[in-house]
């Protein structure tokens, strides 16, 4: 029987090679598609992101861990699109107009990736309007990165830009100088200290 907890403990090491090599033997011994992603890729990376959130585990070895679940659902992804599996949220994440700092959100991107939702990643120096146009093509979340205090306005222009569209697609933000009582200041239904935490916040928001 293929071991899915091994899978799990693999990911959770970053042994990349080893967690591939694991989702391809329990896809060949008929195990679900499903059942691997969160019982193996999903289980390890909740793990990650419990350590992470404890301070046992650093930006570092997050990276690790989500590499390892990238190249893991390489494997997976076309016997989880066979088997009609979906994510549980489509979410777009960028890190806002005039800011370039990307390590917060490719983390914040890894951990959604690794918690089971579709990630549309809109980069660097993101103009609310296409944040807006994401909304409307599907996300039912906007994540928003900023890690400048100068660049914070521009998370309530793409709140207002919403807005104004009349779109209701919730915003979750955060980044270094962001805080609770800025987003509930400029109406952001979700504000999240760490990439571990955002995940949370993404879960609560996409089920609600």
């Amino acid at each position: 029987m293929a071991d899915l907890k091994a899978i799990a403990e693999n990911l959770i090491k970053g042994k990349a090679p080893e967690v591939k090599r694991l989702v391809d033997e329990a896809l060949k011994a008929g195990v679900g598609a499903g059942k691997i992603l969160d019982e193996g890729l999903i289980a390890g990376m909740n793990v990650v992101g419990d350590k992470f959130k404890k301070n046992e585990f650093y930006v570092p070895e997050v990276l690790i861990a989500a590499r390892a679940m990238n190249q893991a659902m390489e494997v997976l992804a076309p016997a989880l699109k066979k088997a009609g599996v979906k994510p549980i949220g489509k979410v777009a994440i960028g890190t806002v107009k005039g800011d370039l700092h990307d390590i917060g959100k490719n983390l914040v991107s890894m951990m959604l990736k690794g918690a089971g939702f579709e990630v549309v990643d809109l980069g660097i120096d993101v103009a609310p309007e296409k944040f807006l146009q994401a909304a409307k093509d599907g996300c039912k979340l906007i994540a928003l990165s900023a890690l400048l205090t100068t660049t914070m306005p521009q998370m309530r222009s793409v709140i207002q830009a919403l807005k104004d569209a009349g779109v209701k697609t919730p915003v979750i933000i955060g980044g270094a100088p962001v805080t609770q009582s800025y987003a509930d200041e400029i109406g952001a239904a979700g504000y999240a200290p760490d990439a571990a935490s955002a995940v949370d916040v993404a879960k609560k928001l996409t089920a609600a």
